[in-house]
This record gives C-alpha cells, sequence and structure tokens, in this order.
C-alpha cells in the first residue's frame, strides 16, 4: 500500500507557500454554499470581495463608480478565443484598467491599478485548495488555485509521485481539459504549474508540453541541489512575493503573428539574467559605462532575454525613461531581431524602430527620452574615412545592446568603439552573446565588461532548453578523387552574402580559386544526390527539416538546380507551395537563371514562417548567409555544411538544429567540407571560457546507443524468427506479427520491457539516421515498433493511455509493413473487434479457441479491466468484487501455478458473470442507483439472512432518495455536511434494524457509494 497521495502534495506545497506568506483558505468553505463563502456562485472564479478591497486600497483617490466600472470591465469577456481574453486582462493587470469620471464638470480619464508594483508585499497572496468552478455542466476542481488581490494568477495540478500512472505529464492534460471546460478561470490566468511531488514545471496558456520547463534555482545565485524536490525549489524560487509579482508584470510577453498569439514567460536563467543585467546597467551609468556580457548558448531564447532586459529598462526610474539602441552587425540578423521586439510590444510597452538611414539614425536619436532604436554598425561609421562621428546625443540615460558582442566585424581598435563613443560620449553598452568572447580578444572587456551572467551548452541540454548537437563527417563517402576534393587554407578569409553581391569583378582570389573547386559541376551533382538520399532516410525516422549551407549563391543555384533535377516533385515556382527553396540577397543585376530566387525581405520573411511551421511541406532551405543566426525554426534537424566557416560563425551556424521541438532527440550537422578541425577549435576556446558541456556530438556516440539499445531488444526477441514478416505474403506477416506479441508476453515483463526499449531504440535510431549501421537494422526496428504499437494498443487499460500524440519520432515503415496491417490486434487474431459491454458467447468462444494464448490472455483482460473500470464509476462494490476475482486469476497465472489455457477459461467465466449482473437491478426491480445502495447493505453476509431481501430493497430506495435530498456540490470536502449525512444513514439503518455490530462498516461503505453516485448526478 502506498503510503504517499496526492493529498500529501497537496498540503505539502500550501505549506511551502504558507511559510512564504500566503493565507491557505478551503475551496469548498469559501464556496456559495461553504461555511465561510467568498463568491456567489460556483461559476464566479474571481474573489471579487478581496479584489474590491485591494482596489480600494491602491486607488484611494478615485470615486466609487470608477471603480465598479474597472470591476466590471476585469468580469466581461469580450472575445470568444480564451488567449485573446487572456491578453486582454494582463494588459489591465499590468498597466491598470482605464476609467473615466466626471471631476469638476468635465470627463477626466483615469488608471485603476490592480497591483502594487512598487512595494510587492502590499499585495494579499491567497492560496485555495480544491476549487471547484462549474461552467456548461462541467464540474471541475483544480487542486490549488493562487489568488492575489482576488485574481486567479496560478493554477496548480498535482499528481500521486507514488502512482506510475499518473505522471506530471497526466496533469499537463488535465490543464488541457480545464482550459476546455471551465475557460472562465483561465481568463486571469498568468502560470499553469504541474507536478507530482518531485518533479515540477511551469508553462502558460500556449505552452506545449516542450515548453512547461522546470525552475532550477531559489534565489538565482545557484542551482537548487538535486536533493530538493523541484516542487520546492519552484514554489520557493518563483512565488516569493516580490518575484511573482516582478514575474507577472515583466516577464511574460504575448507574442503575436499572422496566424497565433503565443504567450510566453521566462524562463529561470532568463529571468534572474534579466535582473542581474539591469542591476549591472544601472551601476554603470554611475561608473564606466561598461554593463558587462551575458552568455547565453545559442537556442536557449538569447533574443527574448534581450526583450525583457529592454522591457525592464524602460520602467527603471533611476534611467528615467531610457533611450535603448540594439545593435547588430548585419541586416538580416538586424531584421530578425527586430521582429521578434516588434512582436514583443505588450513587455515593451512602445513600439521598437528600425533605422534604414545614418539620416534617420540621428533623427531617431536626437530625442529627449525613451525610445528603441534598430541599427547596424554600418551607420555608425562616418562617411569620409578619417572623419569623426558627430554627436548625436550626449544623455547619460542611453542603453546601447550589442547582439553578438564579440565579432571581428566590430574593429573596434580603429572603428565601432571609437565612433559610438564619439557618437554617444555618455551611453552604457551591454553585449548579448551566444558563443564565448576569445580569449585573445582584449576590446570586447575594455568596451562591454566582463560576463554578467553564463548560461552553457551543459546546463540548457539539462534543462530542455535545447537539445544535444551530433555531428557527421561525410566528406570520405563522397566519390571525388583528391583534385577534385577542396583545400581549404588556414588564412582564409571569409566573404559575406554581401560583399559578393557588390564585388563580383574583384573578389578576393583564393576566395574565387577555392569557389570554383566547391562550386565545381561534378561535385554538386555528387553532393546533391547524397543529401536527396541522406535527407529521404533522416525523413523516414524524424518529423522535421533540414537547412544546406553553400559557399556561395553560385553554388546555392547550382544545387537547388541539380536536386530539382532529381527530385521534380519538390520543386514548386509558387512561394507558397514546393518543398525545396533557395534563401538568399540578389539584385537586378544578377544572372537570370537566379532571379527566381531573389526575393524581396517580406517575401523571405514569409517563407521563414513557412519553414518554420512544421506541417508545412517546405522542408529544405538551401541558404549561404541567411537564416544563419538569430533564426529560429524548432522543427529543422539536419544541417548539410557545404561552406568554410569557422568560430563564432560556425557555432552559429550549427545552433541552428539545436531547438527543441515535441521529442526531437537531437540535431545533426552533416559535413561535406571537413570542418571537424575548427570545430575543435571552437570546442577548445569554448571549454576555457569556462563554458561545460560539448558544442557537438559524434554521430558515431550516437549509433553506439542505437546499437546496445537494438541489443536489448533483439535479446527480447531470442530464438523467435521473424524474418518472414519482411518477405511473406500478407497473410504470413498477419500471422507472424500475434506469435511476436506471444513470444514477448510469455516472458518476465516482457510487455513493460518492450514498451520502455522499443521507444528507446527508436529514439537512437532517429539519431543515428541514415549511418550504414542504422540502414543495417531499419526494417528490424520497424518490425519492433509495430509488436510495440500492437502490444500497447491490445493491453494498456483505458486508464493509461499511450501518449504519442505529441512526438517527432516517426513509425518506421519498413517495406514489409502497412499501418493497417499492423496495429489492430483483434483482426490480426482472427477476431472481430467486441463490444465489450455485450462479451457474447460466439467472442467468448473465439477467444478460448485463438491459439497464441499469453495474447488472447493479455486480450481478455484488458476488455475485463476496462469494464470493471466503467462499473467502478457506479458501483463500487460489484466493481471491487470482480475486480478481486480478476486479480485472484491473473496472480495465479502469474506465479505459474495454471496454464495460459487454464486462466482463459476462468476469465471467461468472470466474463459471463459481468454480464449477467447487467440484469440483476431489473430481476429485484431496482434502479442502478438502488442497486448499488443495496450492493453495499448485503456486502455484509449476515444483514441478508437477519433482515431478507424485501427489507433491504426498501432500506435501499429510501438511502438513494436521502443521498439525493442531502447531497450538494463539493459535500465530500465538507466535514459538515458529510456527518449530517452519517446520522441519516445510521438512524436508516437502526430503524430497520440492521446489525448493530455491522452498522459501523456498512454506514463507512454507504457514504463511499453515495460519493460516486451523487458525483455522476452532478456531470448529469
Amino acid at each position: 500500500m502506498s503510503h504517499i497521495t496526492e493529498s500529501h502534495i497537496e498540503e505539502a506545497a500550501l505549506e511551502i507557500l504558507k511559510e512564504q506568506g500566503y493565507k491557505i483558505l478551503s475551496g469548498p468553505e469559501i464556496a456559495v454554499d461553504g461555511t465561510t463563502p467568498e463568491r456567489n456562485s460556483y461559476q464566479q472564479v474571481i474573489l471579487l470581495d478581496r479584489l474590491k478591497e485591494a482596489i480600494n486600497r491602491l486607488n484611494p483617490t478615485i470615486p466609487e463608480e470608477a471603480k465598479e466600472d474597472a470591476v466590471k470591465k476585469l468580469t466581461r469577456t469580450e472575445s470568444p478565443k480564451l488567449i485573446v481574453n487572456n491578453q486582454r486582462f494582463h494588459d489591465f493587470l499590468v498597466n491598470g484598467v482605464p476609467v473615466e469620471y466626471r471631476k469638476d464638470g468635465r470627463i477626466k480619464g483615469d488608471i485603476v491599478y490592480l497591483f502594487d508594483f512598487k512595494n510587492p508585499r502590499n499585495n494579499e497572496f491567497v492560496a485555495v485548495n480544491q476549487f471547484t468552478v462549474i461552467e456548461n455542466n462541467h464540474n471541475r476542481r483544480p487542486d490549488i488555485v493562487i489568488f492575489i488581490n482576488g485574481l486567479p494568477l496560478a493554477v496548480i495540478e498535482l499528481k500521486n509521485p507514488a502512482d506510475e500512472n499518473a505522471t506530471i505529464w497526466s496533469a499537463y492534460n488535465q490543464l488541457q481539459t480545464y482550459k476546455e471546460e471551465i475557460s472562465s478561470l483561465f481568463n486571469y490566468n498568468e502560470i499553469l504549474i504541474i507536478s507530482d511531488g518531485t518533479e515540477a514545471r511551469a508553462g502558460t496558456l500556449t505552452s506545449e508540453k516542450e515548453w512547461f520547463l522546470p525552475w532550477k534555482t531559489i534565489d538565482g545565485k545557484e542551482i537548487a541541489p538535486k536533493a530538493l524536490p523541484q516542487l520546492q525549489v519552484l514554489l520557493e524560487g518563483m512565488f516569493e512575493k516580490t518575484r511573482i509579482i516582478d514575474m507577472v508584470r515583466n516577464f511574460i510577453v504575448y507574442q503575436t503573428t499572422k496566424k497565433k498569439i503565443t504567450k510566453i514567460m521566462a524562463a529561470y536563467h532568463q529571468y534572474h539574467a534579466t535582473n542581474k543585467a539591469i542591476e549591472s546597467t544601472i551601476k554603470a551609468t554611475k561608473k564606466d559605462r561598461r554593463a558587462g556580457v551575458v552568455w547565453h548558448t545559442q537556442g536557449s531564447g538569447k533574443s527574448l532575454t534581450m526583450v525583457f532586459y529592454s522591457g525592464k529598462l524602460v520602467l527603471s526610474e533611476e534611467l528615467e525613461n531610457p533611450t535603448i539602441v540594439v545593435l547588430t552587425d548585419r541586416n538580416d540578423l538586424d531584421d530578425q531581431l527586430f521582429n521578434t521586439f516588434s512582436s514583443s510590444q505588450s513587455v515593451l510597452r512602445q513600439k521598437p524602430i528600425q533605422t534604414e538611414s545614418r539620416e534617420k539614425l540621428k533623427e531617431n536619436l536626437s530625442v529627449s527620452s525613451g525610445g528603441i532604436v534598430f541599427t547596424t554598425i554600418q551607420k555608425f561609421f562616418p562617411e569620409k574615412k578619417g572623419d569623426k562621428y558627430p554627436i548625436l546625443s550626449p544623455r547619460k540615460n542611453i542603453v546601447v545592446i550589442a547582439d553578438e558582442a564579440h565579432r571581428s566585424q566590430y574593429d573596434f581598435i580603429d572603428g565601432f568603439a571609437r565612433h559610438m563613443r564619439d557618437a554617444l560620449p555618455n551611453a552604457s553598452f551591454i553585449g548579448f552573446t551566444g558563443t564565448p568572447i576569445e580569449l585573445s580578444d582584449k576590446s570586447t572587456p575594455a568596451v562591454f565588461g566582463h560576463y554578467i551572467d553564463v548560461y552553457d551548452i551543459e546546463q540548457a541540454v539539462i534543462d530542455g532548453a535545447t537539445v544535444r548537437i551530433f555531428y557527421e563527417g561525410r566528406l570520405a563517402k563522397l566519390e571525388l578523387k583528391e583534385s577534385e576534393k577542396p583545400k581549404i587554407d588556414p588564412e582564409f578569409e571569409e566573404v559575406t552574402e554581401q560583399e559578393e553581391t557588390a564585388k563580383k569583378e574583384t573578389l578576393k582570389s583564393k576566395w574565387a580559386r577555392l569557389e570554383a573547386v566547391i562550386g565545381s559541376e561534378k561535385r554538386v551533382k555528387v553532393i546533391a544526390k547524397d543529401i536527396v538520399k541522406h535527407f529521404e532516410q533522416r525523413e523516414e525516422a524524424m518529423e522535421g527539416k533540414a537547412m544546406i549551407v553553400c559557399m556561395s549563391r553560385r553554388i546555392c543555384v547550382d544545387l537547388f538546380n541539380a536536386i530539382k533535377k532529381l527530385k521534380p516533385g519538390w520543386y514548386n515556382k509558387d512561394d507558397d507551395k514546393g518543398i525545396i527553396k533557395v534563401i538568399m540577397t540578389g539584385s537586378a543585376s544578377d544572372p537570370l537563371g537566379w532571379q527566381e530566387h531573389v526575393r524581396t525581405k517580406l517575401k523571405r520573411r514569409e517563407l521563414g514562417d513557412r519553414f518554420k511551421d512544421s506541417s508545412d511541406q517546405f522542408k529544405i532551405a538551401i541558404v549561404r548567409d541567411m537564416w544563419l543566426t538569430g533564426f529560429d525554426a524548432p522543427c529543422l534537424h539536419t544541417l548539410y555544411l557545404d561552406k568554410p566557416m569557422r568560430g563564432h560563425g560556425l557555432m552559429q551556424a550549427i545552433a541552428r538544429v539545436n531547438r527543441v521541438f515535441k521529442d526531437k532527440p537531437g540535431g545533426l550537422i552533416v559535413d561535406y567540407l571537413g570542418v571537424a578541425d575548427e570545430l575543435k577549435k571552437a570546442l577548445a576556446n569554448y571549454t576555457l571560457s569556462g563554458g561545460k558541456g560539448k558544442p557537438t556530438f559524434d554521430q558515431e556516440d550516437a549509433v553506439a546507443v542505437m546499437l546496445e539499445k537494438y541489443e536489448i531488444v533483439n535479446n527480447l526477441f531470442y530464438k523467435f524468427d521473424y524474418k518472414k514478416f519482411f518477405s511473406g505474403t500478407a497473410k504470413e506477416k498477419m500471422i507472424i506479427l500475434p506469435a511476436a506479441m506471444e513470444h514477448v508476453l510469455k516472458q518476465k515483463d516482457g510487455k513493460e520491457r518492450c514498451l520502455k526499449y522499443v521507444t528507446e531504440l527508436s529514439k537512437a535510431f532517429a539519431l543515428a539516421v541514415p549511418h550504414e549501421e542504422a540502414i543495417k537494422i531499419r526494417d528490424d526496428v520497424g518490425f519492433f515498433q509495430a509488436v510495440r504499437s500492437a502490444l500497447a494498443k491490445a493491453t494498456t487499460e483505458k486508464g493509461k493511455p499511450e501518449d504519442e500524440l505529441n512526438t517527432a519520432i516517426k513509425q518506421i515503415v519498413s517495406k514489409a509493413i502497412t499501418s493497417d496491417e499492423v496495429i489492430d490486434i483483434f483482426k490480426a487474431a482472427g477476431l472481430k473487434k467486441p463490444d465489450i459491454s455485450i462479451l457474447s458467447d460466439e467472442f467468448l468462444a473465439e477467444i478460448k479457441g485463438l491459439e497464441h494464448k499469453n495474447l488472447a490472455l493479455e486480450t481478455l483482460k484488458k476488455l475485463l479491466n476496462d469494464e470493471i473500470k466503467t462499473r467502478a464509476r457506479r458501483n463500487i462494490v460489484e466493481a471491487r468484487a470482480f475486480s478481486a476475482m480478476l486479480e485472484q486469476t491473473i496472480k495465479k497465472y502469474q506465479n505459474r501455478s495454471i496454464e495460459a489455457a487454464q486462466v482463459i477459461t476462468e476469465l471467461i467465466d468472470i466474463a459471463i458473470e459481468i454480464r449477467e449482473s447487467k440484469n440483476r437491478g431489473e430481476k429485484l426491480n431496482l434502479t442502478e442507483d438502488e442497486l448499488a445502495f443495496y450492493d453495499a447493505l448485503v456486502d455484509n453476509g449476515s444483514a441478508k439472512e437477519v433482515l431478507g431481501d424485501e427489507t433491504l430493497k426498501q432500506i435501499a430506495k429510501e438511502l438513494t432518495e436521502k443521498v439525493k435530498q442531502n447531497t450538494s456540490i463539493d459535500w465530500t470536502l465538507r466535514e459538515s455536511v458529510k456527518s449530517k449525512l452519517k446520522v441519516l444513514v445510521k438512524r436508516l439503518l437502526r430503524k430497520y434494524g440492521y446489525p448493530p455490530d455491522k452498522q459501523e462498516k456498512a454506514t463507512e461503505l454507504v457514504l463511499e457509494q453515495a460519493e460516486l453516485v451523487s458525483k455522476n448526478w452532478v456531470e448529469q
């Protein structure tokens, strides 16, 4: 028996909140019919009296009718869409509710504030457990709701850690149901929490599973020890009064695109880095104006950290409405970051401006305060080399944010740093970077200062903020002569896309010579063929997309044409159709054959949105420079590299595949040029800078894991010949599948081991594909997956659904399998799918005659379990009796004291008994509810002898009536109602002379049954 239950976890959570100064209330007690009501109905989700009291306290000068008007605005919804209502409420919460009232004969506009942000402890913090909400006949009861000033800002759903089927993901699924069925509660929601006591994660209204993330620190100074339960760390770390108010105001952003609104909350590393950066910036404005550098590994949300930082900086009283200059070193980077900021205006409280020219920059910076201005470094160079850049503003409250603050292009000694200082002599500087500053780079710290916060690869992977990257060198696999292989000079200098466009004739000869070898017709054809084969094999194992990086725009176009020749169906001239596209800049003077790939900024952005959409058919992007930094496409899992790269540029590029997407196990870099040495150098610099974790793992590591998992699964099928599955007729294949299941089920814990290890093998296989070792075992993996799916479907009870909806790992559709052959075990076993509630003699006879006895047994056990679960919702005594019979029979089998065939006979007897029990009520002239109470009374054997059937039936009828009259919503959580009902039941039993020594037990059983039937009445 388990010593820990869900209610223990609930008590512990409430205790933690109480220690932080939260007032703890009981949901049933404050309900409309509770002992100390605070709600007018079960539909009301705001604690109105507490809200009004807070509004009065925080807005003493505003007239009563205006405050009433603010409350009306809060309680009114304006859209059928939950997220739209939620965003409207969040705006009221952080900016106040606008109201109007008449004063001195004029209409005056004003703001009613809901929170005291200056003094967080001046707000009221309440946690309520078992908070029932009824909406459209749905009766739901979240475990804990946290109210601040009477508003339900957080919902916590808990599960029992001792129950292996009650995971945090079943808590997640429950919250999704709540959002649909009691959406009024979520109009006001800021944070959702799921936990089983040990594991705990937080997300928002729109967060998919993978974006429910742990909170790893209490004070932000160090990661909490693993021995501390995550729920404690999350509640103490995030819900400390000052922090939760700060979170709500500054660390929640709504990003709006054409398709949807996404609500994003800062992860713990973003929250603490932002606050450290704000503190450092305020100090810098008073000292040497160097605020420092934030190093957060690529893919971990650096752009959003910059958004949160800017949003909080804007509100800083010390900086008196600062002007923020966001600086990048390339136009496409400027666009990408600008788009992130533009879609995050809710937290920035203003619209960012992108400057198109030096004149515009001067105009935007000559304001007296405010503004978020985007520009590139190039605009800070004077028109004539050697000239001094004119002063744009002498103000102290200007903060320059440099993205990727370490690039060689910054030319600190002679260029950027000097000109920036000339233009903005009193501005403060802060750098954000996804890769470490090189140790030899002394100028970056000279301009920006030292690290403020570091979030490295290892921590990001542990936290689930990014996935691992694997490396596969394919240079050796290309059929090219030595003379056709490019030799990369260590002194080689990169040419950017802009340079290539502008200086066609005068390109550096080293670059031009190398480009000619890399882009030779034969080599391009060989690579096109390899990429097509490689990607098709990747596609079979994992859902997602690929990017190909080429050295020049010419090679991009030639490679595109070569792939188009091999796969004409992948091509479509329309931008909104087709699988493959080239993304590059260009001009009218480029060759005619390139023109279809030269697009406007808007068209490129639309293609970017298509590429980011995992369901869109645009799967392969060929790029030269575009999209290699600052471009987030989580479903991108493979990067084909055919361009010489090094240092930060290389680290930036490979990080395109490290984004989290569903259950994507990792990203893959496929190297056609041999950049392994450059990767080693980048790793050396990364490690010397204090970073933990490896930027890339060799694909051979993934292959080794796959082969290890393959061996484990193979052992499950020891001495079972499944090879006919790949070559036999359709009929032979159908015979092999149930035989394979039978083989697994015969073994100790066979089913559990098969489900677990085949899942692990599938993930390892998806990472290793298309390595030749993976291709060798491809069909075997497909077969193992088929057995696993069939086992999961045929033998898993209804209450434990296999959660495979949100998966990127694909079922390998081997040449031997078609989907409908694989799954339906009834069909495979030659049975018609039964109606469980009927369990006809014909079906039971068929089960008895099945050749594979273990499989028949598992199938029948599943059907009976499902039916008993259904019965348990109506009649507790009957369900327990059947459950005990089933358990006893299965135990005998597990102890191997009886054979499978004998167990099947016993299970069939139980099935017949379950079937016959359906008619008992009719025979006794009792309704279904009355029969349930009758069974509770008869459960004590002597009662029937003493009182006889007719009297017991009479008691059952009266009990049903009394329970109906005396139960209400949540009565099971109210001691007063339970006590009253207990007295009524005892009185009734005494009245009819029920055996006194059995009365106590009968009363408990009747009350337990009453809980069940009353729940069904409420739901009806």
